[in-house]
């Protein structure tokens, strides 16, 4: 199976993208996120750099952008003439039609999301030091584009929207809802399956540790125990602003706003 996400910056690709991962075997789940073609790729099929990438008998892939890019960042940014961007939405079905015929049961997914909720995830970014590596000079261009990028997404799913490979939209404003509604529709679309229960599994019995002398562990390189277990009973994100402040503390910036950040409790 391979499912192609598709959406404006900061609809949530990869967000969704890792829940999936996240929850099945790396021997069986594949992340494909392709950078920019290299100029020898430039000269190749246009399909060419995607069609290694496709997955094998009992395999997921999960392509974070893919040969869409064409009718999409491609096309609004000028990186393809109109004559390549025609020519792909004539090849592209013939394209994936071949694929179907093949076995891969594609599943192609748009991800939606609003010029408000947008704007919200990219002051989020702009804020928070760890999200800083998601907005790129291009999405920040892109952003001043936004009708022309609605426009090419309407003829991107009017014209390649075909009965072997129909585009799926997802409403992307909440997160939550959107993750559980397309893994839903994602297990639905790759039935039908049963539900099979684990079997019991008995673990062996450990071998004999007679003559085995444990080192001395103050030998070791271990990692310096930044946190401790009361750690553990802050809440996810106020950590992580921690962890961001304490890097900015040894950059000579200092430590007194996480004061202002965590609540009662957490502040010693």
């Amino acid at each position: 199976m391979a499912v192609i996400f598709e959406g404006r910056d900061a609809a949530g690709k990869g967000g969704v993208i890792s829940r999936i991962a996240a929850a099945m075997s790396p021997r069986v789940c594949r992340i494909v996120a392709l950078p920019k073609p290299t100029d020898a790729e430039k000269g190749q099929w246009y399909f060419q750099r995607f069609a290694s990438h496709l997955p094998s008998p009992g395999e997921l892939v999960l392509f974070d952008r893919s040969w869409y890019s064409r009718a999409g960042v491609e096309k609004v940014m000028g990186f393809a003439t109109p004559e390549q961007v025609e020519h792909f939405f004539q090849e592209v079905p013939l394209f994936e039609h071949s694929l179907v015929n093949a076995g891969v049961k594609l599943i192609k997914i748009w991800l939606e999301v609003s010029d408000a909720e947008q704007e919200k995830r990219f002051q989020s970014r702009l804020k928070h030091s760890w999200k800083r590596w998601k907005l790129s000079p291009m999405d920040l261009f892109a952003r001043s584009k936004w009708t022309e990028y609605a426009r090419a997404r309407d003829v991107m799913l009017e014209r390649t929207d075909h009965g072997h490979a129909r585009w799926w939209v997802v409403d992307r404003d909440n997160k939550g809802l959107a993750h559980l509604n397309t893994i839903q529709h994602i297990l639905r679309m790759a039935g039908p399956y049963e539900d099979i229960p684990p079997t019991d599994i008995t673990l062996p019995p450990r071998e004999s540790s007679k003559g085995y002398v444990h080192p001395d562990a103050s030998k070791w390189h271990t990692v310096p125990s930044v946190y401790h277990a009361k750690s553990l009973d802050v809440p996810p994100a106020l950590l992580l602003q921690a962890a961001s402040l304490q890097v900015a503390d040894l950059a000579g910036i200092g430590l007194e706003s996480l004061r202002e950040v965590l609540p009662g409790p957490e502040r010693s």
